[in-house]
C-alpha cells in the first residue's frame, strides 16, 4: 500500500544532533524539550534534542528544524520516507530522518526549511501551519 499525500507538522524549536560515546549514559539535559531522539549502536549513542539542553564540548551539530508527519502511520505502508525525501533531494536539501513506532520525522537545517516547506508542497503534501 503506498502512501497517500501525506501532512507534516513543524515542530516548534531549533534541534542538534549529538554524537556520544557508545557506553556513555542517556544524558538528562537531551530529554527535555517537546522532540528527543536517542539512538545507541556499538559506534555511537546519537542524540537529537533542543539545540539550547546541548552542554558546551559536546560533539553536536546545530540548527535543525523538525518536521513530524502527522500519524499514525500504519506499519503496512511502503515508501513514505521515499515520498518525502524524494522531493527534498530533488530540491537540494539534505535530511536527518529519525523514526518511531507511530510515525516519521525529518529534521532539515533551518537556513533550508523554506525551500524544503516549498519542494514538499509541490510534491502534494500539506504542512500544517504553526497555531
Amino acid at each position: 500500500m503506498a502512501p497517500p499525500a501525506l501532512t507534516l507538522r513543524l515542530v516548534p524549536g531549533t534541534f542538534a544532533v549529538c554524537r556520544l560515546p557508545p557506553t556513555a549514559a542517556v544524558p538528562g539535559w537531551a530529554l527535555g524539550g517537546p522532540f528527543a531522539s536517542l539512538t545507541r549502536t556499538a559506534d555511537e549513542l546519537s542524540v537529537v534534542c533542543p539545540e539550547a539542553a546541548v552542554p558546551a564540548g559536546v560533539d553536536a551539530e546545530g540548527g535543525w528544524a523538525c518536521l513530524g508527519v502527522v500519524g499514525p502511520l500504519a506499519f503496512a505502508l511502503v515508501g513514505v520516507l521515499a515520498a518525502l525525501t524524494r522531493p527534498l533531494a530533488e530540491a537540494g536539501v539534505s535530511l536527518f530522518a529519525v523514526s518511531t513506532f507511530e510515525t516519521d520525522y525529518l529534521l532539515v537545517k533551518r537556513a533550508a526549511l523554506a525551500k524544503a516547506l516549498a519542494a514538499l508542497e509541490a510534491a502534494g503534501h500539506r504542512v500544517e501551519p504553526l497555531p
